[in-house]
């Protein structure tokens, strides 16, 4: 028979990554890249998460921010636009393919780690909810459209290089 514990660590299939954003300082505009170098233990290269020091060992719980790719349409749909950039977000990795909402852990003993390409691991710390910049940047209501949907954050458990195309999947 099939627990609980077991059930929220079995996906359908794997995802990819659809983009990758970085955010070089506090109110500048992110920048897509095709590949990035992710650090254990502190952020991905040339991002501001990655500046910021750990007071202690994984306790720095935002170092990569996901955010799932099919989204965009919805929260577009939402606050009238055609479509949303993915960059305008501010999330690091733009995740399509399987429900990454699901690899918020349900259990605190029992964290997801989601393997991206051939070196990187990453454990999911908990939602990332919007910010109120949001109104501003894609307007009214904005704030709005996106909770629920702003994604998720990480910690960078093995670090290594991430390409737009690589695949994300869960592991034990």
């Amino acid at each position: 028979m099939t627990d609980l514990r077991q059930l929220s660590r079995q996906f359908p299939h794997d995802g990819r990554v659809e983009a990758i954003c970085l955010r070089p300082a506090r109110n500048v505009r992110a920048v897509t890249v095709g590949s990035v170098m992710a650090l254990a233990d502190q952020g991905l290269e040339g991002d501001r998460s990655a500046d910021r020091v750990a007071t202690a060992p994984n306790r720095h719980k935002r170092q990569v921010t996901l955010l799932q790719w099919e989204h965009l349409p919805l929260v577009a749909s939402w606050i009238g636009l055609e479509r949303i950039d993915p960059v305008v977000l501010r999330r690091n990795l733009v995740i399509a393919g399987f429900n990454l909402v699901a690899s918020r852990p349900l259990f605190a003993d029992t964290p997801i780690r989601l393997a991206v390409g051939a070196e990187v691991v990453l454990v999911v710390t908990g939602p990332c909810e919007p910010c109120s910049k949001m109104e501003e940047t894609l307007g009214r209501g904005a704030y709005n459209a996106l909770r629920g949907h702003g994604g998720l954050t990480a910690r960078i458990e093995v670090g290594g290089r991430i390409a737009v195309g690589d695949v994300v999947r869960v592991t034990a």
